[in-house]
């Protein structure tokens, strides 16, 4: 495995007392493979790809648990090492383009930076990695662009740009935070066909973090369902989007507009209610408020991950399957 995150737990120390964002999260991902993070906003998704690269910011802070890259121990590293190792190993792409590159510098200067800083190289053989990365990602006439600034390139051309960054060092991990919000439809497909690319060909483990659904279905090897800081259904994308095992996942799919279905559907599908605030999740299964198959013992006790088909869900639904077994 490339990467794994064991028992992560991400704590906030406020006035009102701790409040847990991140609560025993664990998975793993493989090279050459695409692990989707996906659940509604506030569900700890961009907290846990934060706290896997130590770049969470106080008063937040990584509690409890562990992460290993190639049997590597990394989440107790001084910060230097793990500078070095974020810049080297592990390539990270953010939801804002723009706001990852320096406005000042030429796309070009800031590709040579990074490769230089990384891997050491000068000269005409610097210049030449850099503009073939250019060319990998997608941006025509590298040799033209390489001089241009941030500003006059389109959001999807600046992302291709991040993505060229987050490649530049020849990472063996690429965490993608929301790459593809704000593009259009056209751009968003090209970013997807890109992050295959880079998990096939180079190799390298991905883990993808967003709220799309779509972008899931068209990307992703596994699937990872957040909610309220914990995992609650995890597996391939074959089995946790089509035939889900948690409420909570079906309610995700269920949401989702279908052609095929417009004819006789007049709305669509919702989840009742909202995500719960950290310092008013329920006690039991954090998803009973919301969930219409949830009986008494949602209520008074939280169930862990288990076996629910091919995947995994942590719903009692799939209790009295495992205690026939």
């Amino acid at each position: 495995m490339i990467l794994q995150a064991k028992n992560l737990r991400v704590e906030f120390r406020t006035r009102r007392g701790t409040l847990v964002a991140v609560d025993d999260v664990s998975f793993s991902v493989a090279r050459g493979e695409v692990l989707g993070v996906v659940g509604e906003s506030g569900a700890g998704k961009s907290l846990t790809g934060l706290a896997i690269m130590g770049l969470l910011e106080a008063p937040g802070r990584l509690a409890a648990g562990e992460v290993w890259l190639e049997g590597q121990r990394i989440d107790r590293l001084p910060q230097a090492a793990l500078r070095a190792i974020r810049g080297r190993r592990i390539g990270v792409v953010f939801q804002d383009p723009l706001g990852s590159l320096n406005p000042l510098f030429t796309i070009g200067e800031q590709l040579e930076e990074t490769i230089r800083t990384h891997l050491g190289l000068a000269g005409k053989e610097l210049r030449q990695r850099a503009l073939a990365l250019l060319a990998e990602v997608g941006i025509p006439a590298p040799q033209a662009r390489f001089h241009h600034y941030p500003h006059q390139f389109s959001g999807g051309m600046r992302q291709r740009v991040v993505i060229a960054l987050a490649l530049a060092a020849e990472p063996i991990l690429l965490i993608a935070d929301e790459p593809t919000t704000a593009l259009d439809v056209s751009m968003q497909a090209q970013i997807i066909a890109l992050i295959k690319r880079v998990a096939r060909e180079r190799g390298a483990a991905v883990m993808l973090i967003t709220h799309d659904m779509g972008v899931i279905a068209e990307t992703a090897d596994r699937v990872a369902v957040m909610y309220a800081g914990r995992i609650v259904e995890i597996g391939t994308v074959r089995d946790v989007l089509h035939a889900p095992r948690h409420p909570y996942t079906a309610g995700l799919m269920a949401s989702i507009p279908r052609i095929a279905a417009g004819a006789g559907r007049s709305r669509l599908a919702q989840i009742e209610g909202a995500m719960p605030r950290l310092d008013a999740i329920p006690r039991g299964c954090p998803f009973h408020p919301r969930c219409p198959k949830r009986f008494e013992r949602c209520l008074s006790s939280r169930p862990e991950l288990m076996p629910a088909e091919e995947s995994q869900a942590a719903c009692w639904l799939h209790a009295s399957a495992i205690a026939q077994r």
